[in-house]
């Protein structure tokens, strides 16, 4: 699994916005009535995914630009007792369970980062057949929320457009790469449901890439693009480094060369970048510990940060820990299916 995160203190939010009324009566002023079966089109901008009569819903609104959208929601049932879990884009994390009593109300707020794969001055990202398909929320023009768990009961939404307020002083943070699609999830993924309202992730992370790969696709040239003074880039590779060959291929040698063009590209825009070690894959050994099947890679990536004088956090040791304390035969509820790389959602 890799991963470039940033973590993003820039981000203006607008005062315009557009706001949206679920509930069965009158809407207030200056909210915009949505039936269930108002389906999305280009010509309204917004509505629902599908037809669907059972959770997950999914409502989108297309937006005018990139960038961090603030994001209000009203919860409740007035006949009986919701719970409502909201992700957005390609199932990113941003309100957990939420249980509201019957007959009371309640307001969150979050930020959603929304992109495009255009690159200022006419480049694009490459994108994988995958992301313009199954994946496409990840890149879209849409900014799409997913309303689902036991009775989901969203009463009101209301999206800000980030265009002419004073910057904000809130964070984001951008990965690349390892968006999955269900029943596969990552940690990236999960990161908005534990950070506050103030802090906006930008996920570019994408299943199958290494650090040449985020390089060669423009990736890393698009995130370079939405870096601000005071954003945090958090970075975590080597799953797939590990699988390149060739001359001068190597952990200590061409993937620690990029690891140091990573930190000083994310320097040299005054945002700082923080080194994650790859986790572990679900690999025991006869003893009942994790075995290591990554070679040097973990190591390469705390050398670089100790001679780059870099943050570093050790998800590689935190996930052998958490293997085991879940032993061999029960490990596996951790990760995807019958996958011994790839996490599900309690895994991540």
């Amino acid at each position: 699994m890799r991963y470039v995160l940033l973590l993003l203190a820039a981000g203006s939010l607008g005062a315009q916005s557009l706001q949206f009324d679920f509930t069965s009566g009158k809407p207030a002023p200056g909210f915009r009535k949505v039936p269930p079966a108002t389906l999305y089109s280009d010509q309204t901008g917004y509505g629902f995914e599908d037809a669907a009569a059972q959770p997950p819903f999914y409502f989108s609104v297309r937006v005018p630009e990139d960038g961090n959208y603030k994001v209000t929601v009203t919860l409740g049932d007035p006949a009986a007792e919701s719970v409502t879990t909201i992700k957005a884009e390609l199932r990113r994390l941003m309100l957990e369970r939420v249980r509201v009593p019957a007959g009371k109300i309640e307001t969150r707020e979050f930020l959603v980062n929304v992109r495009t794969p255009k690159i200022p001055g006419g480049a694009e990202v490459r994108l994988k057949d995958r992301e313009k398909t199954v994946e496409a929320r990840a890149w879209d023009r849409r900014l799409t929320l997913e309303f689902t768990d036991a009775h989901p009961a969203v009463r009101t939404v209301r999206w800000r457009t980030p265009a002419t307020s004073p910057p904000s002083t809130s964070p984001a943070i951008r990965l690349p790469p390892t968006s999955r699609a269900k029943p596969y999830n990552s940690w990236g993924q999960m990161l908005p449901r534990f950070f506050k309202p103030k802090v906006a992730i930008a996920n570019h992370g994408e299943s199958g890439e290494s650090l040449r790969g985020f390089l060669g696709e423009n990736r890393w040239a698009k995130l370079l693009t939405t870096l601000r003074p005071g954003d945090y880039v958090l970075i975590q590779m080597g799953h797939n480094d590990q699988k390149e060959t060739g001359a001068g291929i190597g952990a200590f040698t061409s993937y620690r060369t990029d690891l140091k063009r990573f930190v000083a590209d994310t320097r040299q825009h005054g945002a700082t970048p923080v080194l994650i070690t790859p986790m572990h894959r679900l690999t025991f050994g006869a003893e009942g510990k994790i075995v290591n099947s990554l070679g040097d890679y973990p190591e390469a990536v705390r050398q670089t940060a100790r001679e780059e004088n870099a943050a570093l956090i050790d998800l590689n040791a935190m996930s052998e820990l958490f293997y085991e304390a879940l032993g061999p035969a029960d490990a596996h509820l951790a990760f995807a299916g019958t996958d011994t790389t790839h996490h599900d959602s309690y895994g991540s």
